[in-house]
C-alpha cells in the first residue's frame, strides 16, 4: 500500500498558524512528527495530500492502491490494525472525521464503497493545544519505537546524576556534563550528536532533538519536546519546540508549541496560568474569534519565523502568526496576525522583502538556504493573511 496522509480542510484551519508552513501531519507530538510516526510503522516514507501552495515542497506520490491515512491520528496497535486490515474502496471515520480510506483514486475524497464508525478512541491532534496536552504520553510511545532493538550510549560523566537509567536513552554523539537527568516520571530520549551542558535539570517524559542543545543552567518540566537543531535553556515546561528554533536564555516557556526558525529573546516570559484560574481562550483562525480551550493552562503558539525581543512578556493563551516581530514593554495583544512588527505600543506590516532578508540570515546560521519553495510558502501566507 502507498502511504499519504490528508490533510482535512476543517482540522488544518483549526491549527493555524502552525500549518500556514506545513502539512498537518508535519506537526511534531513527543519525539517524531506524526508524518515519522506513520512511516516508521509501515517501514515506508508518507507523502502528502495536502493544500496546492504546499504541495511543491511537500508532494504526493500516487499508485493503484492508495492507503489515505488522516494527518491529525497519531497511530496506536488498534488504529494500526484497523488501517492495515482496510479493503480496496473501504473507510472508517470518528465522530464524522474520516480517519482512513483504501483507494485506487488519486483524491482521498473519492467516494469509498462503505464506511464504518471506528470503536476505539483515537489522538487526534486538531487544535493547536493537543500538541503540549498529548505530548508526555506521544513520548512515552514514540520512546518505545525510538529505542527498540537498539542500545543506548554509556553515560560516563561522573559529575551527571541520573535516577532510573534504564529509563533513559542516550544517541550516538551525545555530550552530557554535570546535569541532572530523572526518569522516574518518563523517559528521556537525547538524540544523536545533541548537548548538555553543566548545570541542566532534566525531568522526563523530555526529549531533545539531533543536534540540539539544553544550554548552561537549563531546567526543563516533563512532557516536553526539543525538536532538532535548537537550543534551550532558562524554564521550560510542557512546551514542544518543532525544530530549528531558539529560547537559549533565562525565561519561562510553558504549556507552549513553537514552530520552526523562531526566536526567543532574552528573559522573554509566557504565563500559562490566569489568575483566575478561569479556562483559556485562544484565538481561532477557523471561528475567527476566541474559543474555550476548557482546560486552564495555555502559553504560547507560534507560528514559523516569528521572533520576540529581550524581556517580552507573553500573556496567558496569546497565538503569534507567521514571520512576526514582537517587542517593547508590556503585554502584546495576545492575537498577532502574521507579518506584523510591533508590541503593546501598537503593530505595522512586517514588509515581505524584509522579512525575507532577515529569514535568509537566521536560516544560513544553520547552513540552510531560503530556497524559491519556501519563498513562495511565506509569499502564499503573507498575501493570505494581509487583511
Amino acid at each position: 500500500m502507498n502511504l499519504i496522509l490528508f490533510d482535512d480542510p476543517t482540522i488544518r484551519q483549526h491549527l493555524l498558524p502552525l500549518t500556514f508552513t506545513r502539512p498537518v501531519a508535519e506537526m511534531r507530538v513527543g519525539i517524531f512528527t506524526i508524518a515519522e510516526k506513520w512511516a516508521h510503522h509501515f517501514q515506508t516514507k508518507a507523502s502528502y495530500a495536502t493544500v496546492e501552495y504546499l504541495s511543491k515542497k511537500f508532494p504526493q506520490v500516487d499508485s493503484s492502491d492508495n492507503l489515505f491515512v488522516n494527518g491529525a491520528a497519531c497511530p496506536d496497535a488498534s488504529l494500526l490494525d484497523a488501517i492495515k486490515n482496510l479493503k480496496q474502496g473501504d473507510a472508517f471515520q470518528k465522530n464524522s472525521v474520516l480517519i482512513a480510506l483504501r483507494t485506487s483514486a488519486s483524491e482521498w475524497q473519492a467516494k469509498p464503497k462503505s464506511v464504518v464508525e471506528y470503536p476505539n478512541e483515537i489522538i487526534l491532534i486538531d487544535r493547536p493545544w493537543k500538541i503540549f496536552q498529548q505530548n508526555g504520553d506521544q513520548i512515552r510511545a514514540d520512546y518505545k519505537l525510538i529505542t527498540a532493538n537498539r542500545t543506548s550510549a554509556a553515560i560516563n560523566d561522573v559529575h551527571t546524576k541520573v535516577y532510573n537509567v534504564s529509563n533513559i536513552f542516550l544517541g550516538e554523539g551525545v555530550s552530557l556534563r554535570a546535569a541532572i537527568l530523572n526518569a522516574e516520571s518518563g523517559p528521556i530520549y537525547l538524540g544523536k550528536n545533541s548537548q548538555v551542558q553543566e548545570g541542566a535539570l532534566i525531568k522526563g517524559p523530555f526529549s531533545l532533538g539531533e543536534n540540539s542543545v539544553v544550554n548552561m543552567g537549563g531546567k526543563m518540566r516533563g512532557d516536553t519536546t526539543i525538536g532538532p537543531h535548537c537550543k534551550v535553556g532558562g524554564e521550560v515546561s510542557n512546551a514542544v519546540l518543532f525544530g530549528y528554533s531558539n529560547k537559549a536564555h533565562d525565561g519561562f516557556l510553558g504549556n507552549a508549541v513553537l514552530g520552526e526558525w523562531c526566536n526567543l529573546g532574552a528573559d522573554t516570559n509566557t504565563s500559562n496560568l490566569k489568575n483566575n484560574y478561569e479556562n483559556v481562550k485562544l484565538w481561532s483562525y477557523a471561528k475567527k474569534g476566541f474559543v474555550d480551550i476548557g482546560h486552564p493552562n495555555c502559553g504560547l503558539i507560534m507560528g514559523d519565523h516569528s521572533k520576540s525581543g529581550i524581556n517580552t512578556m507573553f500573556n496567558t493563551g496569546t497565538v503569534v502568526g507567521v514571520s512576526s516581530n514582537i517587542f517593547g514593554a508590556g503585554y502584546p495583544r495576545n492575537f498577532i496576525p502574521s507579518f506584523q512588527w510591533g508590541g503593546a505600543a501598537g503593530f505595522v506590516v512586517y514588509q515581505f522583502e524584509k522579512a525575507m532578508d532577515t529569514a535568509k540570515r537566521v536560516m544560513a546560521r544553520r547552513n540552510i538556504a531560503l530556497d524559491e519553495i519556501e519563498r513562495e510558502i511565506l509569499k502564499n501566507v503573507f498575501e493570505e493573511t494581509s487583511k
